[in-house]
């Protein structure tokens, strides 16, 4: 039996299309009030949380390094886009996306610089160097004051951030992930993951494309650092401290390194989570650390291990099972 197949311009249409309806739908049930303010946050730090563990996942899991100063990229978007859309000269859209494309492009900056020393590390050595950043770009936001605010924070920054701009960000860096991860680049990249001595001789450029995938990563954790900033109005350096870093490595741990969707579904429960257990305030770390063991146990690979979702290939399955029952239904017996 032939197997059914959408063309790739149907397929971009309808995932389009889906895009479009769940945005649309989600901005309407976001200002019709139904959701409580702490609801409504939720929700918004979930997207963020999305963008920051997908991100991380391209360091962490494709190309199978260990960075831990993943917030300090974050720090370096939020106080970027903060800085922008408070002095800025214009207003509006075109603010908005100066203040998000900057704060990538710093991020990524700071990524290549850190990354082109770092990346010749491995394993527990890459760690405590990328451990060493986070940190020392905290210092650094602290006595920077006449610029960030330092210790006391950086106040009254314009809250951009709402549910069409975040999820739009959202679907913005998984389809350029996935993207880049379906091309020969992305291919690169995993054979340096599962062999660099073998890629290296095949000729693959691994410094190139090690700093290349660290860049990419960094530049998405910026922009979820200005989203963050434009979201909760003040920053302080300690919201981007060594703990913020574990809690995102966490997430993709827990979805699967190596999966999208693992960890679009870990950063949306690990962040719900708070909310979920709002009724057991004594016992709440207790249970997620209970919950985060148990699959490390009975799951090491995470949640959804290296699987990635492709609704063409969703759509295909059921719209060609469907044809083929059909068939076999009209077939005389």
């Amino acid at each position: 039996m032939k197997k059914f197949r959408i063309p790739i311009p149907a397929s971009y249409a309808i995932n389009l299309a889906l895009i479009a309806v769940f945005l649309i739908a989600g901005n309407n049930i976001m200002a019709s009030g139904i959701f409580t303010r702490a609801q409504s946050t939720i929700i918004i730090q979930v997207g963020i949380y999305i963008i920051l563990a997908v991100s991380l996942n391209v360091a962490t899991g494709y190309l199978g390094q260990l960075p831990l100063g993943h917030a300090g990229f974050m720090a370096v978007g939020a106080y970027t886009g903060a800085i922008i859309w408070r002095n800025g000269p214009l207003s509006g859209a075109p603010d908005i996306f100066i203040g998000l494309v900057a704060a990538g492009i710093v991020a990524a900056i700071f990524g290549i610089a850190i990354g082109i020393p770092a990346l010749r590390l491995k394993g527990d050595y890459l760690a405590i160097i990328t451990l060493g950043f986070g940190e020392i770009i905290r210092v650094v936001i602290i006595n920077l004051s006449w610029l960030t605010g330092g210790t006391p924070g950086l106040l009254s920054i314009p809250r951009h951030t709402n549910f069409i701009l975040l999820y739009s960000c959202v679907v913005v860096t998984c389809a350029v992930i996935h993207m880049m991860m379906k091309s020969r680049h992305g291919r690169a990249i995993l054979s340096l993951r599962e062999n660099e001595i073998a890629a290296e001789s095949c000729g693959v450029k691994a410094t190139y494309y090690k700093v290349m995938a660290f860049s990419l990563s960094a530049f998405f954790a910026g922009v979820a650092g200005a989203l963050y900033a434009g979201t909760i109005g003040i920053l302080t350096p300690g919201q981007f401290n060594f703990m913020a870093s574990i809690n995102i490595l966490v997430m993709v741990v827990l979805g699967g390194m190596g999966s999208m969707l693992g960890s679009v579904i870990s950063a949306s429960i690990l962040t719900a989570m708070p909310l979920m257990l709002q009724g057991l305030n004594e016992y709440r770390l207790i249970i997620y650390a209970l919950i985060l063991i148990i699959v490390m146990i009975f799951k090491p690979s995470g949640l959804m291990g290296t699987y990635d979702f492709s609704l063409k290939h969703v759509l295909e399955k059921a719209v060609g099972g469907v044809i083929h029952g059909n068939k076999e239904r009209g077939e005389p017996k």
